[in-house]
């Protein structure tokens, strides 16, 4: 793999400071002590949202607390919480360990269901909504637990003879009591890429189910047996028919949307000639940074999802944020 000069610093949900504490995990009685203890902090989660409220910062504020501006709302181990899938997500620098709770959506009005509820005011809210304004530590406790989460709620039964299986080590393992086969949580690794032509031109494309205007740029899911400079090259043949080369890395993130990672890079386009797979794409265009600016300000193409690396791929490339190419138009 090359990798860029220029990688991607600081991605969303990629700075984790929670030490996950992989040998403590092996401990049978782990869970039960952590529940014990009022020192413990908790952070339930109803589906795929989590209580969040506005971060206060006081003139003292340490080194060690939380930055951005909105924090998880965690609690105490409750006596309920000894029925529940409880997930270890680690322990901070200070010792303090921390643990996920999942429960069903059921009880969130519809105001904190709904997807457009706004991350700036205390309720429960999703990871997409609130990631960019937690912390590090909060949004990589979330982003943990809602990925542990979604493993278990999709893989209770042993793949092997279909006993059901019981969770060990803190949610990081299932084992079955039928075959005594142990199975870890996945995650799916995809490749993000900015392809570019000679002209410096972005190739760009909508899939099937996006609505109109909303653009990014390529990626897909890495096969088994695959590198993943092959799997930019093929996933680029496939959506558009066009080949690559000079692939270089630019940076990764967890995308627990339910599994990923998503790991960028960019790549040098051989042609422009553009060959769609309607199965895959049902748009795709090659747009100057004058012309993917000017689109932005007219609403031609709606902003990148602010979380995604997408959204920092795409900056890398026309070198400025979206937030300053609006303020420009605003201006």
């Amino acid at each position: 793999m090359v990798q860029s000069a220029d990688t991607l610093p600081d991605l969303a949900l990629s700075r984790t400071v929670l030490d996950r504490s992989g040998i403590e995990r092996r401990d049978g009685g782990l869970v039960e002590r952590l529940l014990a203890d009022p020192a413990t902090r908790v952070l339930e989660l109803r589906g795929d949202r989590a209580p969040v409220e506005p971060q206060v910062r006081s003139q003292g504020q340490e080194e060690h607390e939380e930055h951005g501006d909105l924090r998880l709302r965690l609690r105490a181990p409750t006596a309920e919480d000894s029925g529940r899938l409880v997930l270890f997500a680690g322990r901070d620098g200070r010792g303090t360990a921390y643990l996920g709770v999942a429960l069903p959506a059921e009880g969130l009005d519809r105001a904190d269901r709904s997807r457009e509820r706004p991350p700036d005011v205390e309720g429960w809210v999703t990871l997409r909504q609130a990631g960019a304004a937690l912390g590090d530590r909060d949004a990589g406790l979330f982003t943990t637990v809602l990925s542990l989460a979604n493993w278990h709620g999709t893989h209770t039964h042993c793949s092997r003879c279909g006993a059901p299986t019981a969770t060990s080590q803190g949610g990081w393992l299932r084992v079955c009591p039928t075959d005594h086969s142990e199975h870890y949580p996945r995650t799916d690794p995809a490749v993000i890429m900015a392809v570019v032509d000679a002209d410096e031109r972005l190739l760009l494309g909508r899939g099937p189910q996006w609505p109109d205007n909303r653009f990014s740029v390529l990626a897909g899911f890495v096969e088994p047996g695959e590198s993943l400079e092959a799997a930019v090259a093929r996933e680029v043949e496939e959506e558009v028919g066009i080949d690559v080369t000079d692939v270089r890395y630019l940076g990764n993130q967890p995308w627990p949307f339910p599994s990923s990672v998503m790991i960028g890079f960019t790549a040098r386009a051989l042609g422009t000639s553009i060959e769609l797979d309607p199965h895959e794409l049902s748009e795709a265009r090659w747009v100057t940074r004058d012309d993917y600016r000017t689109a932005l300000r007219t609403g031609a193409i709606h902003r990148p999802f602010g979380l995604s690396i997408a959204k920092r791929i795409i900056e890398h490339w026309l070198g400025q944020t979206i937030e300053s190419v609006m303020s420009e138009s605003e201006g």
